[in-house]
């Protein structure tokens, strides 16, 4: 399987690096760049990507804004968010904007390359270490508005499946999350597809963002 990329990000250094770095590799194709939120909108509906990356802070529209763009439609490509600190106030944002993951500005090659190919698969990218602690302090800065609606749509959930999304939002993986639970991978696989039907999410980072806005976890509290 051959993953079509589009990068975006407003330093051009940046920007030709880490295009130069994707075409590296036999599986990726890069089928172009953009300086600005609005060329990069216009480039996904142009070229139709498997992925963009996604640069936060770019002149005019932002990434966030593009993000919310590409992904409303329902058909653009899957987005890896691109930043320079662990801790941006804007990623959160992205996440919520429908972003599938994202990644530190220094991140190494390899993890680079798996990413794009996690992201390409349909997955989220979810680093326990950076990316829930980031979902967790902005979760908890900010006042609760996702009302009744969203609360009521985890009752939808079976027992089971309410544990998984607890899991989920912990940063575990399905391998971890099915030894946890003393059950198959595939069975983890099965609950984690209806959690995110039921709840209308496109995926595993939504859920996590659903889990703590919805209180079903809470920010720096026990898992």
């Amino acid at each position: 399987m051959t993953v079509s990329i589009v990068v975006a990000d407003d330093h051009e250094v940046v920007r030709a690096g880490f295009a130069a770095l994707l075409d590296t590799q036999p599986d990726f194709t890069v089928l172009g760049t953009a300086a600005a939120g609005a060329g990069a909108v216009r480039a996904c509906r142009d070229r139709r990507p498997d992925v963009a990356l996604m640069d936060v802070r770019m002149p005019g529209m932002d990434g966030i804004e593009a993000t919310r763009l590409l992904t409303s439609s329902g058909s653009g490509p899957r987005l890896l968010i691109l930043t320079t600190f662990d801790l941006d106030e804007y990623v959160y944002d992205a996440l919520c904007a429908g972003a599938s993951g994202f990644l530190l500005k220094d991140v190494t090659a390899e993890r680079l390359f798996d990413a794009v190919r996690v992201i390409a698969a349909g997955e989220a990218l979810l680093a326990p270490s950076v990316t829930r602690r980031l979902i967790g302090e902005f979760a908890r800065q900010r006042p609760r508005h996702a009302g009744q609606g969203p609360r009521d749509a985890l009752r939808a959930l079976t027992p089971r499946e309410t544990e998984v999304l607890r899991l989920i939002a912990e940063g575990l993986s399905n391998p971890e999350i099915a030894a946890r639970l003393v059950v198959t991978e595939e069975t983890v696989k099965t609950h984690v597809s209806r959690i995110l039907g039921k709840l209308g999410l496109r995926d595993r980072t939504q859920a996590v963002v659903t889990a703590y806005e919805t209180g079903l976890v809470v920010p720096g509290g026990p898992g």
